[in-house]
C-alpha cells in the first residue's frame, strides 16, 4: 500500500487501534477532533478504506442496519495493520520532514503506540534535530566570517530558529514524560471517541 504521506491511510489505522467503526463514524470524529492535516474528506477517506482492506490490514467485521438508514460496514484494524501503524507513525515522529503536516498527524495519533515506543521515537527527533541546528550555527559562522550580508542569512537564521523552537518543545515533552505529568490515558481512551461521535454538530447522517 502507499505509505509516506498517506496521512488518511495512517488516521485511519489509529483510528481503528482504539475500536471498531465504520467509515461515516470515522470521518465524524475527524471533523469534530479538527484534523485539519487530512485533505479530501469524506472521499478520501472511503479510499483509503478500500486501499486498506485489499492490503489486508483492515478487515470488515460485521454488516449492520440502524432503522431505515443504509446498511453499514464494521471495520477492525489486522495485525499487519497495527504493525503498519506503529512502523509509520515511528518513522514521521523519528524523522523530520519539510511537510509539517506529517508531524502534525503523528502528533494527533501519538497515544496509539505504546508509551515507551513514543518516547523513543521523540527521544530520536530531539537528538536529529538538535544535529541540524548544530549543522546550520556552523553555516552560519562560516558564512558570517566570509564576511556575507546579514540579508543572504536571514533565510539560514530562520529554520535555525524554528530547529530551536521544535528542540525546546521535544525537550519539554520528554521531561513530561519522564515526571510522569503527561497524561497517557487522553488519545487512547474509547469513550473519548464515541463522545466526539456524540458532539457532532449536525446530529445527521450523509
Amino acid at each position: 500500500m502507499a505509505r509516506g504521506q498517506d496521512l488518511v491511510g495512517l488516521t485511519v489505522l489509529g483510528l481503528l487501534s482504539i475500536r471498531e467503526s465504520h467509515p461515516y463514524e470515522l470521518q465524524q470524529f475527524i471533523t469534530n477532533t479538527r484534523k485539519d492535516f487530512l485533505t479530501g474528506l469524506p472521499r478520501s477517506l472511503y479510499l483509503a478504506v478500500e486501499r486498506l482492506s485489499k492490503a489486508g490490514l483492515i478487515e470488515a467485521s460485521e454488516t449492520v442496519r440502524s432503522g431505515r438508514r443504509p446498511e453499514r460496514t464494521i471495520y477492525r484494524i489486522t495485525e499487519a495493520g497495527r504493525d503498519d501503524m506503529t512502523t509509520r507513525l515511528r518513522m514521521l515522529i523519528e524523522q523530520p520532514d519539510p511537510d509539517r503536516r506529517a508531524f502534525m498527524a503523528a502528533l494527533s495519533l501519538l497515544g496509539c503506540l505504546p508509551m515507551p515506543v513514543a518516547r523513543d521515537a521523540l527521544e530520536i527527533r530531539r537528538a536529529t534535530v538538535a544535529a541540524a541546528i548544530a549543522s546550520l550555527t556552523a553555516v552560519l559562522t562560516e558564512l558570517r566570517l566570509r564576511g556575507m550580508p546579514d540579508l543572504v542569512v536571514l533565510k539560514l537564521e530562520h529554520e535555525c530558529s524554528i530547529q530551536q523552537a521544535e528542540l525546546d518543545w521535544v525537550t519539554s515533552v520528554l521531561a513530561r514524560f519522564d515526571s510522569g505529568t503527561l497524561d497517557w490515558s487522553g488519545t487512547v481512551r474509547e469513550d473519548l471517541l464515541s463522545d466526539a461521535l456524540n458532539d457532532s454538530p449536525t446530529g445527521t447522517e450523509e
